[in-house]
């Protein structure tokens, strides 16, 4: 019984592989779909023709107001941090060689949150607020690679459990941050700490960041396709995996910081999107990262719209959506893990 279902599982998985060109144009069309379903639901429904044309031209009515002001920053944000954490959770798993890798797993996302809440706490101007994300997340991931740095392997099991310990360390700093908050700041921030994309209406940053993240992701793509197999194997390849570390390190805590400065913490994303599209055919680093992009970005567009639209006018904070598809995911996965 055991293997017919393990040639049904390998079986469904085959079905759903794609020739290259098909899954970027399904990537594609998922991202469109997702930013027009975003622009076109509301507490205000507007047709999708009638968004096309408020696109293409405008006429200063309500509705071109509501599109071009509101939902079309809003979609386009969600989509941007959505690929920066897709695609920082793919760099992650490469980095741990474990699929369970993921920034808000790992403590990274943590680690820029409390930097943030620590700046918001003391009054710091919001210009600086990515910054001190930054700084957290690059302290949250050196934190953890060196206390695990025994083990041989960096894709360990120990490495992930520490970073799961991270991640708790961080939390509990959060909670006490969020004890110390005046009264009147409490509120934004317990909003903003689950996730919230309601003033996250300047696009243009996260989508430059979300350039440039995967344009050095695709620089080091073909040295990822080595590393998928050890550093080891790697270096023997001619591979420097000091290097590589590092590169990946930035990357992957630039990518988290970005995101969690403007969104706060939204989990499981980075989690979830790699796998959709290694279920989908793509396994070499240099289809996998855009892809991730994509998905991620749409995954995040679709959420944000369900939370908005939900229980209109009221607004849910998308990352309980996420956290809500992203934890039965993960306890999947975490008891594959342990299957193998």
């Amino acid at each position: 019984m055991r293997a017919n279902r393990d040639g049904l599982s390998s079986a469904c998985a085959i079905m759903l592989r794609l020739p290259p060109e098909r899954l970027f144009a399904l990537a594609v069309t998922v991202a469109l779909a997702s930013l027009f379903l975003s622009l076109s639901i509301g507490s205000t429904d507007i047709p999708t023709a009638e968004v096309l044309r408020h696109l293409a031209l405008n006429d200063n009515s309500i509705n071109d107001r509501i599109i071009d002001q509101l939902r079309l920053p809003r979609s386009l944000s969600a989509f941007a941090v959505g690929g920066l954490l897709a695609l920082a959770g793919a760099l992650m798993q490469v980095l741990l060689r474990n699929p369970l890798g993921d920034p808000y797993v790992l403590g990274v996302s943590g680690g820029a949150s409390s930097a943030v809440l620590g700046g918001m706490l003391l009054a710091i101007p919001s210009l600086w607020l990515t910054p001190l994300a930054f700084v957290g997340a690059l302290a949250s991931t050196f934190i953890v690679f060196a206390l695990a740095r025994s083990e041989s392997d960096p894709g360990s099991t120990r490495l992930l459990l520490t970073g799961i310990v991270m991640a708790a360390g961080w939390s509990a700093i959060i909670s006490l941050t969020l004890s110390l908050s005046p009264a009147m700041q409490l509120p934004g921030m317990l909003f903003w700490l689950m996730g919230d994309l309601s003033n996250a209406l300047r696009p243009v940053p996260l989508l430059s960041v979300l350039a440039l993240g995967l344009a050095g992701s695709l620089w080091i793509a073909p040295r990822l396709n080595v590393a998928l197999y050890g550093m080891e194997q790697a270096a023997v390849l001619g591979v420097d995996p000091a290097r590589l570390r590092m590169q990946l390190y930035f990357l992957a805590s630039l990518l988290t910081a970005t995101a969690v400065a403007v969104a706060g913490a939204i989990g499981f994303v980075g989690l979830i999107t790699p796998h959709i599209v290694r279920l989908l055919g793509a396994t070499d680093q240099r289809r996998l990262l855009p892809l991730a992009a994509l998905f991620g970005g749409s995954l995040l567009t679709l959420a944000d719209t369900a939370a908005r639209t939900v229980i209109a006018p009221m607004q849910l904070p998308v990352g309980v959506l996420t956290a809500v598809i992203g934890v039965p995911v993960f306890l999947v996965l975490l008891h594959r893990e342990k299957r193998l």
